[in-house]
């Protein structure tokens, strides 16, 4: 297994992560990968896949959570956003893919959750939210490779525990800093006097350009522009381009405002490592908290709903740290998604994983004093 960030000692911020510094530290929280890998009958690659995260076990459409989004930059894609701002309700696990499979696990998403619910003559309806990023460069993007089935996968897999990161599911094909990128997790776990409360991160990381790369404020990048890499600038339009999509979850009693707020410092994560600056990247993040767990469902039959819900929130006054936890959790995330991705070929390109002494090289250079063997 490769090295995680904290495996090389190299530390992030204040905060102490969960015990297994990922997403799934949050209690409930589960997640599935699958991959779509092969060759078309004409030569082409096919290196792409589905990432599914659940709030919590069983329908997510009868067991809502609330939740916020935000949009850094829009070029990207999304599906089930509307409504998360409307009504602060997340109605539906959440999957990330390739940029033309969108559609195709949105729909695939309402069939599982259909399945699920008892034939009782009532109105079904649900708006699932998927997120995605672009792997053109190393995926057949146009061949349409991603399947139900592999939404089905996905799905089937989700469990908590560790979370595999780097070329898997939905990050299976993707560049980050022009390096192979893709799935990274992370977590932070707030003291007792600070609640208590934990907060996880997911990223699929498709973005940035390799010069602006930062690790724990090192400009680690600027030392590796000549890194010996088959990979060439010139295979993307614009240096940069991509995506980067978020999840960020929280134990938390957090009202949908509030999940909006902690959704904006997936930014402050983003630009710590150097990235969010490019036009050509989509940088969409989502927070849910599963804080309140009696948040009815939005398809109450008007007779049987209450006039009102009792419900907790997170005072202001102590609210600050679920958002250094968020910032710190999604920086921490990105480096270990390029950490945990393996070099990667498909369709004439190449693209060069980032190894460890490659990068302890350039923290070095950039004037870090720590030292993988040391242990200070």
């Amino acid at each position: 297994m490769k090295p995680r960030a904290r495996d090389l000692n190299i530390s992030f911020g204040q905060l102490q992560p969960g015990p297994l510094n990922a997403i799934t530290d949050v209690p409930g929280v589960r997640v599935g990968h699958s991959d779509v890998r092969g060759r078309t009958a004409n030569g082409r690659d096919i290196l792409t896949g589905v990432t599914v995260i659940e709030p919590r076990a069983g329908s997510t459409s009868q067991q809502p959570c609330f939740a916020g989004v935000h949009v850094l930059n829009g070029n990207g894609d999304a599906t089930g956003l509307e409504w998360i701002r409307e009504a602060g309700l997340l109605t539906s696990p959440i999957a990330f893919t390739n940029t033309h499979s969108l559609g195709v696990v949105r729909d695939a998403l309402i069939v599982l959750d259909r399945e699920q619910q008892a034939d009782d003559g009532r109105l079904y309806w649900n708006m699932p939210v998927v997120l995605e990023t672009f792997d053109g460069l190393l995926n057949d993007i146009n061949g349409f490779h991603v399947k139900p089935e592999h939404v089905a996968q996905a799905v089937r897999s989700a469990a908590g525990g560790p979370v595999a990161e780097g070329n898997v599911g939905g990050g299976s094909g993707m560049i980050c800093h022009e390096f192979k990128g893709g799935i990274g997790t992370a977590s932070r776990r707030l003291n007792s006097a600070l609640g208590g409360w934990t907060v996880g991160a997911i990223v699929q990381a498709n973005h940035g350009i390799r010069h602006e790369l930062r690790v724990d404020g090192y400009p680690v990048g600027r030392y590796m522009e000549q890194v010996d890499s088959p990979f060439l600038k010139a295979s993307l339009p614009h240096p940069g381009m991509g995506s980067i999509v978020v999840c960020l979850a929280t134990d938390a009693p957090l009202l949908p405002h509030q999940c909006t707020r902690l959704a904006q410092r997936a930014s402050l994560g983003l630009a710590r490592t150097g990235g969010g600056n490019e036009d050509h990247s989509g940088d969409i993040f989502i927070a849910f908290a599963t804080g309140n767990d009696q948040v009815p469902p939005a398809a109450y039959e008007s007779k049987k709903a209450p006039t009102t819900d009792n419900l907790s929130m997170v005072n202001n006054d102590h609210i600050s740290e679920l958002f250094l936890a968020a910032t710190e959790a999604v920086e921490e995330a990105i480096i270990n998604a390029l950490l945990a991705a393996d070099t990667a070929e498909g369709n004439g390109h190449a693209v060069q994983g980032l190894d460890v002494e490659t990068l302890l090289k350039a923290l070095r250079r950039a004037g870090w004093p720590g030292d993988a063997t040391s242990g200070t």
